[in-house]
């Protein structure tokens, strides 16, 4: 359904029934439009169970991540996470950006996940599905805690984020990277304002995230841009502004991801691209399809995050050429260390200790 008029905050104009939960609603197109833009964000609290996700994804350079929220508030009409707010019985659409969970126990979780015997210690990469620097982590200070745990134990961490809100832990990161323990990449779509307030209505404004890059850089902080994603037609003219302005802003290290559309996020981006550019939604769709072999979308590994094809090979093409007028045609990022880790002690071993520690007291 295609709302009379792009809804003001939100990024999906919709609430398409989760793929787990079919739902028909019964309201008319102008009183569930009424209804999405009177929404408000609500916020569960999720205790985890396990704090660290693994995969073996040949063509992801991590082996581990942390994501400290589900949903994110940031509303990126593109973002490949929202699928999974269907296992929750809840739209990829709107609910995705309302319906957040916060796992206000990661940090304890964590340090028991790093006091596991036999813990083999690499990059933990946190913001590869939702932003953890989202406005709830300015309430929750979630990512806080887990950098907190991560500094104490020596361990290296990885960071992709728009949010301005990665700032406010500047001391944090300062400190890890003194240690060679972080890289932040900083996640960049666009340097129109017009553009970035329908494509990601509440994230960090384009200048900013340039601040970003040149306050991290000025630190101390290994830093990146992740050029992300690109769309046909939609912002990949500014691809070599883009280069330039993330270079001279700090970053050094860049790379680029073609934009995805799985499950869901296909028909959510359609209807997006009808409201907000009718004029040339069919032309971008059917780029998009030239990149993904005929479909909107293959996972392919190896094929997923850059596609196929003559449009994708004409951005790859670019995209090399602006870097190395950058000077930025390898990842100038230091590797992380990890010879500094130093596990928690575990938790029963410290209680036992703790326990033989009051015995002596009344022993004595």
């Amino acid at each position: 359904m295609r709302p009379a008029a792009p809804i003001k905050g939100l990024g999906a104009q919709s609430a398409p029934a989760p793929r787990y939960l079919p739902l028909v609603s019964e309201l008319d197109e102008a009183a569930e439009h009424e209804a999405l833009a009177a929404n408000r964000v609500r916020v569960t609290v999720e205790t985890a169970r396990t704090i660290i996700t693994r995969n073996r994804s040949p063509d992801i350079p991590f082996d581990r991540s942390i994501n400290p929220y589900r949903g994110c508030e940031h509303g990126c009409i593109y973002c490949f996470a929202r699928p999974t707010h269907a296992y929750l019985d809840l739209s990829p659409g709107v609910d995705f950006e309302r319906e957040l969970y916060a796992k206000t126990n990661a940090a304890e979780r964590l340090e028991t996940a790093l006091s596991t015997p036999g813990y083999a210690v690499a990059p933990i990469a946190i913001g590869t599905h939702t932003d953890p620097y989202q406005p709830l982590e300015g309430e929750q200070q979630i990512m806080r805690q887990l950098l907190e745990v991560l500094l104490a134990h020596r361990h290296p961490v990885s960071i992709v984020t728009k949010g301005a809100l990665v700032l406010r832990d500047l001391d944090l990161l300062s400190a890890l990277a003194e240690l060679g323990l972080v890289k932040v990449m900083v996640s960049l779509t666009t340097l129109d304002t017009t553009l970035k307030a329908r494509l990601e209505p509440r994230t960090a404004a384009p200048q900013k995230r340039l601040r970003i890059l040149r306050e991290l850089s000025a630190a101390g902080v290994p830093t990146g841009a992740m050029l992300a994603p690109i769309i046909p037609f939609i912002n990949d003219a500014e691809l070599e502004a883009m280069v330039e302005a993330a270079a001279a802003s700090g970053a050094r290290a860049l790379n680029y991801i073609l934009l995805r559309l799985p499950l869901e996020v296909a028909p959510l981006f359609s209807e997006w691209l009808t409201v907000h550019f009718p004029d040339r939604a069919e032309r971008v769709l059917n780029a998009v399809r030239d990149t993904r072999g005929g479909a909107l979308y293959r996972s392919r590994w190896g094929e997923r995050m850059r596609g196929t094809g003559p449009v994708a090979a004409l951005i790859g093409q670019r995209f090399r050429t602006a870097a190395r007028k950058a000077g930025l045609q390898e990842d100038l990022l230091p590797r992380l260390r990890t010879d500094l880790f130093q596990p928690p002690e575990p938790r029963h071993r410290a209680r036992r200790t703790a326990e033989s520690r009051q015995g002596d007291l009344f022993d004595s």
